[in-house]
């Protein structure tokens, strides 16, 4: 083979080994590129027409580059956008911002590897402050709906629920996410004190008094029966669905004889308070 010959075989197997590396690394774009057929390559090599078929591999990385290109500016117009939500937490995304202008200009110039990194590393910050944020969100409504369920049941939280979901709005607007986080932590570990001395009385004497109501014939299985799910997910350390269950039993403060009927006017049905 001829020296001519041996540099366009070599520059066909550079071609190649380039396509396949774009190939790894697009990877987690979910882009398919475009590849010459590997009988395709051998067969390039062993003829003589090498430089030829590295001219058609030249337009098949263009191809491959337009097509990471494409996908890298769809993705940084979605991340602008995760950014903006972040942002208007009072997230800073400015860095994030820089970077994936880098990642484009890279992609635009070849240096699809680079792209590509630059391009993971960005995502994975920018999902991990997003789920920063969406924890603290996520803990924050968990917390006033407990507190809501509690005041339902007449019993004492730490804090009134609506104005308390108004204060922590505004923290997780202004961005503090780790005092916030931090105060979310301790308003939960004050509910769930408060419900594991009053939650037993409550089902005791609401139970108490379904075993009267059937006595007297009335029919109160089902909510016997999430009574019962009630004191098991309490005993299993599942207050939030304890609760749950006693809602649907029927049970609420100031109730008498009959569940879920006013009563004659004697003292709240299992309120722990009023013992």
């Amino acid at each position: 083979m001829s020296t001519v010959a041996n540099e366009a075989a070599a520059e066909l197997d550079r071609r190649a080994a380039r396509l396949a590396e774009w190939a790894l690394a697009a990877r987690p774009l979910g882009v398919t590129l475009p590849e010459l057929p590997r009988w395709a390559v051998g067969f390039a090599r062993t003829g003589d027409d090498a430089g030829a078929w590295s001219e058609v591999l030249r337009g098949i990385e263009r191809m491959a580059q337009r097509r990471i290109q494409l996908a890298l500016e769809g993705w940084a117009e979605r991340t602008r956008q995760r950014l903006t939500r972040l942002e208007a937490y009072a997230v800073d995304g400015r860095l994030e911002r820089e970077e994936i202008d880098d990642v484009l200009h890279a992609a635009r110039v070849g240096e699809v590897p680079r792209a590509i990194a630059a391009y993971s590393q960005v995502d994975r910050v920018v999902a991990l402050k997003e789920r920063h944020l969406d924890q603290a969100r996520e803990e924050l409504e968990r917390l006033i709906a407990l507190f809501r369920d509690m005041s339902t049941l007449g019993l004492a939280v730490p804090d009134e629920p609506e104005p308390l979901a108004t204060e922590l709005e505004r923290e997780l607007r202004r961005g503090r996410l780790a005092p916030l986080k931090a105060r979310l932590r301790e308003l939960r570990a004050e509910a769930i004190e408060t419900l594991r001395v009053e939650l037993p009385v409550i089902v005791g004497r609401y139970g108490d008094r379904l075993v009267r109501e059937r006595a007297e014939g009335g029919r109160v299985d089902n909510q016997a029966g999430e009574l019962a799910r009630a004191a098991r997910d309490f005993s299993r350390g599942r207050l939030e669905e304890s609760i749950r269950h006693l809602r649907l039993a029927g049970y609420s403060p100031g109730r008498g004889g009959r569940p879920g009927a006013p009563g004659p006017g004697g003292p709240p049905t299992g309120a722990a308070r009023t013992a």
